[in-house]
């Protein structure tokens, strides 16, 4: 009786890989050991930019606040020390959504902000 290699498991796991490969160029989508190859990159590629987007959208809300903060005749670094002393808790994402949909809220806030680092100073 011949010697049976994994038979059925292959042709499953074979059937795995190159249903994730769908769509790659060439050799990467028909050939297993190239699309196993592929998928790995491609999953260290997924892991890595899951990252990034998150700095870079945090970068892009602080860009929002400079901007907004500037029409407003104030730095965005003074704004945040002001929010910080005056115990105004929000995150830079709902920053930026107030600056862009709702600018008299914002403008309450750099009032907040800038009397809150007004204050310490005629203390001193």
């Amino acid at each position: 009786m011949p010697r049976a290699t994994k038979g059925a498991a292959r042709t499953k796991a074979r059937k795995r890989i190159l249903r994730a490969a769908r769509g790659y160029w060439g050799t990467r989508s028909r050939h297993k050991q190239q699309a196993k190859i592929t998928l790995t990159r491609a999953g260290a590629y997924a892991w890595r930019d899951r990252r990034q987007r998150r700095r870079n959208m945090r970068r892009l809300w602080i860009t929002r606040i400079t901007a907004a903060c500037r029409m407003r005749g104030t730095r965005y670094s003074r704004f945040m020390n002001g929010l910080m002393h005056s115990g105004i808790l929000l995150n830079r994402k709902m920053l930026s959504e107030i600056a862009i949909h709702d600018p008299a809220t914002f403008d309450l806030l750099v009032e907040k902000s800038e009397a809150a680092t007004k204050a310490p100073a005629a203390n001193a």
